[in-house]
């Protein structure tokens, strides 16, 4: 008689087997924790690793370079008098990003960062006001904001700025101030980006946050449209109007904003970045020119607002800026640079060349 040696049946004796399958779960969750601990320390090598490189290219531009701009450091104010350019300085350094100050009639000399060490990705100044477009680093992003400067450059407000800055004004009074950020998209060259355009009052603290508010009229008629766009504000000296560009169904306008009756018309078609001389008679602007490259498709006019003639300007390169007038013959704007961007000037009424003005500077503001 031979005895039954099978292994009993788990399901009817009730008792547990310790057999391959028990063996083979341990060793499969073994294998995915030992994945796991590697993939963990691979990320952290690789987060030291940009950690470091980010340290390193920080020191980097710190540290100034034979033959740059000559940085020292002072006093740094916007109360008007004196002929200065305020701008950001751009120069490798300490003081890099920093606002800086020479004097008008000499821009190319030694200039002098302010001693707070205010930094300002975009920057503007009027009659002892300025606003300045700040990045706030965090742990895992940044955030941008609005700072509202008196002459000593001092905060008195701060707005957050729902996007990355791009352009800053303050009205000749003082008493206005705005910014555009992109909210989408990083780039005015193409047609895939979104723009937010608000307007402070200063004096009281009341923000616009978006010209979308507004009321326009296009044509003579009112116009509603979900894709329209605003950016590029430029203020008037009577503290009520503004010019700026409004974008929809692909076609850019100048417009010309009313403050007391929150409405824009639109005056001429394909403007961007309007830019109101002091004399308050025309606007300097970037227009598209059929034929230039997709991504730098621009070239500077001048339009006379009482006869609507265009006069296209001397600079043959394609300038992506707001230009500032220095004052009612020239207008002063950015170019890329060796430190990022350069200031040059050219005449405004298409006469002459175009002139650099200084090497590693962006957001100039005449006081």
């Amino acid at each position: 008689m031979t005895t039954d040696r099978t292994t009993p049946d788990p399901a009817t004796t009730g008792r547990a087997t310790t057999g391959p399958a028990v063996t083979g779960v341990t060793t499969t969750t073994r294998t995915k924790l030992t994945v796991l601990v590697a993939a963990v320390l691979a990320l952290a090598a690789v987060a030291t690793a940009a950690v470091l490189h980010a340290s390193a290219r920080a020191d980097r531009r710190d540290q100034a370079r034979p033959g740059g701009p000559a940085v020292t450091t002072g006093q740094v104010g916007l109360k008007p008098g004196g002929h200065r350019l305020v701008f950001r300085n751009m120069a490798w350094g300490p003081h890099r990003d920093e606002l800086a100050t020479t004097p008008a009639n000499a821009p190319a000399g030694p200039r002098r960062a302010s001693a707070t060490g205010l930094k300002c990705l975009r920057f503007y100044a009027a009659s002892g006001t300025g606003i300045c477009l700040q990045a706030v680093h965090g742990a895992l992003s940044d955030t941008y904001r609005a700072t509202l400067l008196d002459a000593g450059l001092h905060e008195k407000a701060h707005y957050p700025v729902p996007g990355i800055p791009s352009r800053a004004r303050v009205s000749p009074s003082g008493r206005y101030a705005a910014w555009t950020a992109f909210v989408g998209g990083d780039s005015y060259a193409g047609t895939n980006f979104s723009t937010r355009a608000a307007i402070l009052d200063t004096s009281t603290g009341r923000l616009t946050p978006t010209l979308e508010t507004y009321r326009i009229v296009k044509d003579g008629h009112p116009y509603r449209a979900a894709d329209v766009n605003f950016w590029g504000v430029t203020f008037a000296a009577d503290d009520r109007h503004f010019y700026a560009t409004l974008a929809t169904h692909g076609k850019t306008y100048l417009v010309r904003g009313d403050l007391r009756t929150r409405t824009v018309t639109t005056l001429h078609g394909n403007v961007e970045c309007p830019s109101l001389s002091p004399d308050g008679t025309r606007i300097a602007y970037k227009k598209r020119v059929d034929g230039l490259p997709a991504d730098a498709p621009w070239h500077l006019y001048v339009l006379d607002l009482a006869t609507m003639r265009e006069t296209a300007l001397a600079e043959s390169r394609s300038v992506d800026d707001q230009a500032v007038w220095s004052d009612d013959r020239h207008l002063t704007y950015a170019l890329p640079g060796d430190y990022g961007a350069d200031l040059y000037t050219v005449p405004a009424d298409g006469s002459g060349a175009p002139r650099r003005l200084l090497t590693a500077g962006v957001s100039p503001a005449y006081l």
